[in-house]
């Protein structure tokens, strides 16, 4: 039996609309799966993923994903996963748990890398050490606050345990799993899958081994890959690195169908707030349980059902919901979750009074009834597919590879043993649905199918607790307190031994030359050059002509239109109100169009309207800024001239009358806003410590960091009274005045053979508009240089912690050092003290261009003052020790590996375009990289010397009210959101 005949080719289905060949294998063996997603694309990628069913919420499977990564076989030092990251040119490295899976996907352009990775990866996933200690550091573990005196406190630590208490602060977390868990009574996804703080110090280490024993084995494995490496060569290779050593295991890990209810179960719950005023503060929230995700019927029937109840504010259920006073904005649960083997529905309100759970029911009933009895309009149903088709076929790409986006779509389908194909070929699904959509019955009959005559039906409703935090941490206080008074003197000996040997351990330096590796002589040597068409067009009476920029990419069939405009001169006041109005400008009435019926039109012709601001340092002085509004959007080829049609008339024909409508959307933004907190306490904190640093950086903490968010809270204070909302769009007005008058230009992108149509198409449109525009002041920011010392408290059990240094702008030589010097500060100190001895989930450096400012910064971090200790004694090593060659090396080839990720064909265009708009040639992106590359170890210690002086430090950390006193030790001024 030759290597590849180690596998049976049971099919291979071409998916035209994806432009990808699914080829799909078996292992005779062990019965593996391997899916194959063929296509011409360079950036490929691998996944491997074991079906993971946990029956508690111990953490299990998420902790041994964890463990997993921490030394093999082949590969025995303590690191092997984040020693990869640095010696590689990844495009994507990371590991999975999801609710009944567990996934270990990587991406690579380079074929060496992708190789080396390929080994490592299975050889962690199949030959997993599971040390112990690495089990205590990544899971959980007893020690003493004072680590050698058994008399002090004890505490628990350990990387997965700190990270459920952060993920558990957020109350949108706490809300979906209490959900899950009376929606779900009797199977895995009842549970926690990530872990239960409460519960994860109850998972012992002979567990973690036993369900690693029966989980990581072939037969319970599903293999995918995506780009042009042929599937023989992959196969050979799964067989030579592990597959060989494997025998059929007799092993049928699956999730059962759950049981269901035979009438609907209400109950009633409570979630940690700490706030004095909990009124109104209240969530509500229906869901049914639905069919199964792999029967292709119903998931795109449930897809079509959602889409038309709640894709936008036109949807009848979506609009009953917004404009309803029951609540402040829709649930951000609002959808269909459509990964669990059955799939549910979900919606409801937030920010209710706590006796509203009546009403809300009522109002959701109402509404479902009523589209039962009448229906929909049609050019909604065909809207709904619309979407379905224009998802389908972009090429996305821009946050995660695209490879891995296709094989992550058909991933939780094969896991349930469905068919990846029917989820990824949606063409013969929405012919079908194209035709039933005809049938005025089909719409009411979905309704009453999924939702009306649906028993299993849960109505739960969260009240605030201001309490419940506090005595969820005293009672953590009470149980460790209890372990201490039982344990012996001989238990208290182990313990202080497992810490110190913990703590040897993690000092202990790995050699890492069992590793593979690419090199600096791996990395391309140029940057590849996009090409546009520059020329004007026609624009607007008298005659007028705008500037435009089309690059041909290969997208599928889509076209981007994007309107540009360089941001004038605001007053304070004006600039205040920017981020809403962007965010509301495309959520208003346009001409004679009330708001839902501009909704409908957005949906029936395109991927929806986006309008934002973008505000940046120049390259050269981080005090000078240059701004610019964009309003774009995409379409399916066929619909281009619709396009241009909908951007023209919103951008010259918004209407800022629709004073209940801005009321809805603002509470909306805030209610995100404030519930994203915990998710990026780190970007928040980082942006807080450098927001004096630069115009830009204190306009970002003022419209997107804390204090936006803050200002988001106050101004929803007034938001009931009319004179707030008419001064709100009188500024919009005004605002929207100076956009039309300034200078502006087309950002177009699509496939090559459209950009003459397109172009005609958008001159015909724009030719309608009387000339506006004219010189206007240059937008403009008062200068700053100066450090913040401030703690802002939120309701979190962990905290963020951030310092800044400020340092030198972009086209600066240094930059790049300092970019450098990041990740070698990161790899050689900080994920040790920060993540393996301090238990956060993650901590690091970099050095950012827009505020010319080097940061420092931890996530979901137990500890506080430590942690900012930490900060300065990296840079003491750094200067004080001697470093080897090969971890400068690892630092370099982060940096080019993140300047050489792959993004969507569009993302690519749009990056070249922007980078030119902001001043940022190819030429000096070219300088940066060589620069990059030239760097020494040498000039990361003399960068440090220069910049990360203590007396230029800005400190920035998110955090509770419990550490009042920690921050007037350190200095930090308390801010309260």
């Amino acid at each position: 039996m030759t290597q590849t005949a180690a596998f049976e080719h049971l099919r291979s289905e071409p998916i035209a609309s994806l432009n990808i060949t699914l080829e799909e294998y078996r292992h005779r063996v062990t019965g593996a799966q391997y899916f194959h997603l063929a296509n011409t694309n360079p950036e490929n990628v691998f996944l491997v993923a074991l079906r993971t069913v946990p029956m508690d919420s111990r953490g299990v499977a998420h902790i041994l994903e964890h463990t997993a990564l921490c030394g093999s076989r082949k590969f025995p030092v303590r690191d092997p996963f984040f020693m990869m990251i640095r010696r590689s040119l990844n495009t994507f490295m990371n590991a999975f748990t999801s609710s009944d899976w567990t996934a270990y996907p990587f991406a690579s352009k380079n074929r060496k890398d992708f190789d080396n990775l390929m080994e490592v990866y299975l050889d962690a996933v199949f030959f997993s050490r599971l040390h112990e200690l690495d089990f205590a550091q990544e899971g959980h573990r007893l020690e003493f606050t004072e680590t050698e005196n058994p008399d002090s406190e004890l505490q628990f630590k350990g990387v997965v345990f700190n990270e459920m208490k952060g993920a558990m602060s957020s109350t949108n977390s706490i809300l979906w799993q209490t959900l899950s868990r009376y929606l779900f009574p009797t199977t895995t996804y009842h549970y926690n899958s990530g872990g239960e703080p409460e519960d994860i110090p109850d998972l012992t280490y002979a567990q973690l081994k036993h369900f690693y024993e029966t989980h990581y084995h072939p037969s319970n494995a599903i293999f995918m890959t995506c780009g042009d490496i042929p599937a023989s060569e992959h196969m050979a290779r799964f067989e030579e690195l592990a597959l060989k050593e494997f025998k059929h295991l007799d092993v049928h890990i699956a999730v059962q169908d759950e049981k269901r209810y035979l009438a609907p179960v209400k109950i009633q719950e409570f979630y940690p707030l700490e706030e004095t005023d909990t009124r109104d503060k209240t969530h509500i929230v229906l869901a049914w349980l639905l069919g199964k995700s792999t029967d292709p019927v119903d998931m795109f029937e449930a897809h079509l059902l959602t889409s038309v109840l709640l894709d936008n504010s036109a949807s009848p259920l979506m609009a009953a919901l917004e404009g309803s006073e029951l609540g402040k904005s829709p649930s951000p649960l609002c959808g269909l979750e459509d990964s669990n083997r059955e799939m549910s529905f979900i919606c409801g309100l937030e920010d209710c009074a706590s006796d509203s759970t009546a009403a809300v029911e009522e109002l959701v009933g109402k509404t479902l009834q009523g589209l039962a009895e009448q229906g929909v309009p049609q050019e909604q149903l065909e809207a709904a597919l619309h979407q379905l088709e224009l998802g389908q076929r972009e090429i996305s790409g821009d946050s995660y590879p695209y490879g891995l986006q296709l094989i992550l779509t058909g991933l939780s389908t094969a896991i349930h043993r469905g068919d990846p194909v029917s989820v990824l070929n949606i063409d013969p699904i929405l012919a079908r649905l194209r035709e039933q959509i005809r049938d005025p019955a089909f719409f009411p009959q979905l309704v009453r199918k999924h939702l009306l005559d649906n028993q299993h039906h849960l109505v739960l409703t969260m009240q605030p607790d201001p309490d419940l935090a506090k005595r969820q941490l005293q009672a953590e206080v009470d149980r460790l307190r209890a372990i201490r008074d039982q344990l012996s003197a001989e238990q208290k000996q182990q313990i202080i031994l497992r810490s110190k040997a913990l703590a040897a351990r993690q000092e202990m330096a790995d050699d890492p030359a069992c590793l593979p590796k690419v090199g600096l002589e791996d990395i391309p040597k140029t940057l590849p050059e996009l090409q546009a068409v520059t020329g004007t067009i026609a624009t607007e009476k008298p005659a007028q002509t705008t500037p435009f920029s089309f690059y041909a990419q290969g997208t599928n069939g889509l076209c981007y239109q994007q309107i540009v405009v360089e941001l004038p001169r605001l007053s304070d006041e004006l600039l205040t109100l920017l981020p809403l109005y962007t965010s509301c400008l495309t959520e208003f009435g346009v001409g004679n169009k009330s708001y839902q019926e501009v909704q409908t039109w957005q949906s029936r012709i395109s991927g929806g309207l986006n309008c934002y601001a973008s505000v940046r340092s120049a390259a050269d002085n981080e005090q000078a800024t240059k701004a610019i509004l964009v309003l774009s959007s995409k379409a399916l080829q066929s619909n281009q001239d619709a396009l241009s049609e909908l951007l023209f008339e919103t951008f010259h024909h918004v209407r800022f009358d629709e004073s209940r409508r801005l009321r809805e959307i603002a509470d909306q933004i805030r209610a995100r806003q404030e519930s994203s907190i915990t998710g990026r306490g780190h970007s928040l904190a980082m942006t807080l410590a450098c927001s004096g640093f630069s115009p830009s950086a204190a306009l970002g903490h003022r419209f997107n960091g804390l204090e936006g968010i803050r200002a988001l809270k106050n101004l929803g204070k007034t938001l009931a009274q009319e004179e707030t909302l008419h001064q709100l769009l009188d500024g919009f007005r005004q605002i929207h005045e100076q956009i039309l008058q300034a200078p502006r230009q087309f950002l177009l992108i699509a496939e090559g053979n459209n950009q003459q149509a397109l172009l005609e198409g958008l001159e015909t449109r724009w030719q309608q508009a009387k000339a506006m525009q004219r010189q206007q002041p240059a937008f403009e920011l008062p200068t700053t240089r100066m450090p913040v010392a401030e703690l802002w408290t939120t309701n979190t059990q962990v905290n963020f912690c951030a310092r800044a240094y400020p340092t030198v702008p972009a086209s600066h030589p240094d930059h790049a050092i300092l970019s450098v010097l990041g990740g070698f500060l990161r790899n050689g100190y900080l994920h040790r003290t920060i993540r393996e001895q301090g238990g956060a989930y993650g901590g690091g450096a970099d050095q950012d261009a827009n505020s010319a400012s080097f940061r420092f910064y931890s996530y979901r971090d137990p500890r506080l003052e430590a942690t900012l200790q930490d900060y300065d004694n990296s840079i003491d090593w750094l200067l004080h020790t001697r470093h080897e060659w090969r971890h400068v090396e690892e630092a370099i080839l982060g940096v080019i590996s993140a300047m050489d990720k792959p993004s969507s064909p569009a993302g690519e265009a749009k990056q070249d375009f922007y980078n030119r708009v902001f001043g940022h040639s190819r030429e000096q992106r070219i300088a940066f990289r060589e620069r990059v590359l030239a760097v020494t170890a040498e000039d990361l210690q003399r960068v440090a010397a220069d910049y990360l002086q203590a007396k230029h430090a800005s400190t920035g950390v998110i955090s509770s009210t419990g550490n009042a006193k920690t921050a007037e030790t350190l200095g930090l001024t308390m801010q309260s959101l």
